[in-house]
Parts: structure tokens; sequence; C-alpha cells
């Protein structure tokens, strides 16, 4: 058995020394083979011209294409079939390409590519989803771009767009506060268009500057998306569009048909009376004399007080005129410092509680199709539906 053992063994050893050779050669013909092939790896500063590596017994080694001895180390280490020329252009294509790639996506002034009419409002893990939705994904995806050419929605928007600016806009994503600033700027060119709604775009810059203002000065990198610079140059355009603002002139339109100090006093008083605005009051009564009379009246700011505040509200802050009359326009003033006003949209977003999904709603596809907006599986749409003012908007995605 010993013997046979023996020259089993003995057969064994010629062959499996064969293999080794064999595979010594393969494995050193492929290295002599891939010496002169260079795998590149580009960084995300696109500034860097990035790094190429080269193989060599010793393992994978760096070079740079561009430096000082590069063509030197080019020309000894690969081979002469100029695959390094080959390979350099290639390299310099890539990396020019991806410097534009950047650049465009740094200087787009295109919206988000989402444009969903509705999205799920997701607050934990479950087994068929996982994950949550948050303040900037529903930003991002939600068509706030088309919704400020709507003028129903468009003082909607400017709300939300100012209580982001006021306390959420740290909490956003880079492409959110990108997308942010986009709708921003479309809004205000808007504005500069139709000159309709400076006042409240003045706000919302004005806020909008002195919190950017202080979080560059205070905070900085700790929580701003991006470099500094970048918020500079924001922060700049948006003295200029207040620049922009402060300098609109309303041109004066020439009609030759009825104006609106032709209309019969009562006309005039119904209009003033389904303003909401106490500045739109005081604004249009500047016009002339009689709609100056007109917005005095004590009826029409006892009508705003009651609009937007409760009897109890303004029961403690009674202030009397020297008549003995109680003054209902500095009662108004005087609340707003203390209350809130009542906000009023012409449309607004809808939350289903059925189906826990935020969806623009659209008036006409609902009268013609009975399209309700969003794919809801509850047997009345309807009756599960709730208005979202701005606030309650920002309230959804508070964890």
């Amino acid at each position: 058995m010993s013997d046979i053992s023996g020259s089993q063994s003995e057969q064994r050893i010629p062959g499996s020394n064969k293999n080794k050779h064999k595979r010594r050669e393969e494995r050193r013909n492929f290295v002599q083979q891939q010496r002169g092939i260079a795998m590149p790896f580009l960084g995300q500063d696109w500034r860097s011209p990035g790094w190429s590596w080269i193989k060599t017994e010793d393992g994978w080694k760096p070079f740079e294409f561009f430096g000082a001895n590069s063509k030197e180390f080019q020309l000894e280490e690969l081979d002469n079939e100029n695959k390094e020329n080959l390979y350099a252009e290639n390299v310099c294509e890539v990396a020019a390409k991806k410097r534009k790639k950047d650049y465009v996506n740094n200087n787009t002034k295109s919206q988000f590519l989402y444009k969903d009419r509705w999205i799920y409002v997701q607050k934990e893990s479950t087994r068929e989803r996982h994950g949550y939705c948050t303040l900037g994904e529903a930003f991002n995806r939600l068509d706030f771009s088309s919704a400020i050419q709507d003028v129903r929605r468009f003082n909607y928007v400017v709300k939300l767009l100012h209580l982001i600016a006021k306390s959420q806009l740290t909490s956003l994503s880079g492409a959110a506060q990108k997308n942010y600033f986009n709708v921003l700027e479309k809004i205000v060119r808007k504005a500069l268009d139709d000159h309709q709604n400076p006042r409240l775009i003045k706000a919302l810059l004005q806020d909008l500057s002195s919190v950017l203002g202080t979080l560059i000065r205070e905070v900085g990198k700790s929580v701003l998306v991006g470099n500094i610079n970048i918020w500079l140059c924001r922060l700049e355009t948006i003295h200029n569009w207040q620049q922009q603002l402060n300098n609109l002139q309303i041109p004066k339109r020439m009609s030759n048909g009825m104006t609106l100090s032709d209309l019969p006093l009562h006309m005039q008083n119904n209009i003033l009376y389904k303003f909401s605005d106490a500045c739109d009051i005081i604004n249009l009564g500047q016009a002339t004399p009689t709609l100056h009379m007109l917005s005095e009246d004590r009826q029409l700011w006892k009508k705003l007080c009651q609009f937007h505040f409760a009897e109890k509200q303004f029961c403690r802050h009674l202030i009397m005129s020297e008549k003995g009359h109680v003054d209902w326009k500095l009662m108004f003033f005087t609340l707003q410092k203390y209350y809130p006003k009542k906000e009023q949209y012409g449309d607004t977003l809808h939350f289903c509680r059925h189906c826990s999904i935020l969806f623009w709603k659209d008036r006409h596809v609902a009268l013609l199709f009975k399209d309700s907006g969003h794919p809801c599986t509850a047997n009345d749409p309807d009756s599960c539906l709730t208005p979202v003012s701005p606030q309650h908007f920002i309230d959804l995605f508070k964890f």
C-alpha cells in the first residue's frame, strides 16, 4: 500500500508543478498587459483634475496627468501605442464635462424635477413603506412653481415662503433650498412684471434678508448647506430685488371708459366692504376724497374687527373716542399686535385624512370629471378633506 501511495504522489507532483507554472505565467502576462492601463478617479471637487492610477508589480500607484513630470513618467511607464495621449484626452474631456455639469447645476434657474399634484405624507416606517416625508421633499415635489401663476394660490405660496424663511429655512435640504430661491425669483419677477402684490413681496424679502444676515454672521457653515459664498451671493441678490421693488412705479393706464370714481357711492362702499386687508382699505382711501371719506367709516372697521378677531378679544381692548364711541379703526391696529389675523386665501392645499395625502385640488377638473385630486379610496372623498393653511403645512412635517 505504501508503494502504491508513493507512486501516486510522485505522479501527481509533476502535473501540479506544471499547473502552478502555468498560472504564474498567466498572472505575469496579465500584469504586463495591465501595466499601461491607467484607471481614473475624479474627485467631488470640479476644480481638481483628479488622480490617475497605474498598476505596477508593487501595486497601484497614483500619478498626476497635469504634473510637472507627468509626461516623462507616462513615456517610461506606458507602452508604445500612444495610449497615454488618447487616455489623457479622455480624462480632460470627462473633467470638462463634469465642470460644465456642476456649473449648470449651480446656476440653473429651473425648478426641481418633480411636479406632482399630490404626495403621501409619511411620518413613520411601516412594513409597506420605509422612511418618512420631510418638509423639503414636500416643497420639492408639489408644484409650487405653477401655483404662483394662479391668482387664487399666489398669496398662499407667498405666505408659505414667508413662514419657511422665518423658522424652517435651515431645515431644508440643499435641493429644497435651491428650489426655494428659484420659486422666490419667479415670484419677484411676476410682481415686477404684473405690478401686483409688491407689498407682500417686500415684507417677505425683508424678513428673509434679516434671517440670512443673522445666519451668515453668527451661525455660518454649521447650518447652511453649501459654500458660504453662495449664500452671500443670494443675500446680495435679495438686496437687488428689494431695490427694484422700491423703485417700482406703476404706470397710469389711460382709459376712456368708466372708472371707480364714476360708480355710485353705495357701490364704492360695497367694494370697500369686500376687502379683508386694512392696508388695502387705507391705500384705496388715498385715491380720491370720496373714497377717503368712505374708508373712515366706523361700521367698515367694525366689520373688519369682527372678521379677524373674536368678540372676547376686542372686548378686552375697547378704545373709546372723544365722542364716547368705540374707535374701531384704532382698535383694529391695536388688536393685531396681540392676536393673529384671520387668513383668507382663494385656494389652498388640501389634506385627505383617510389617505394621508397632501394635494392641490383643481376645481375645474373636480366639476367636470368628479376627480378629487388624488387616488382616494374613501366612499365619500369630500368628507375627508381638510384645507391646509401655510402654518398647518409646516406643522405636518414636525416630528
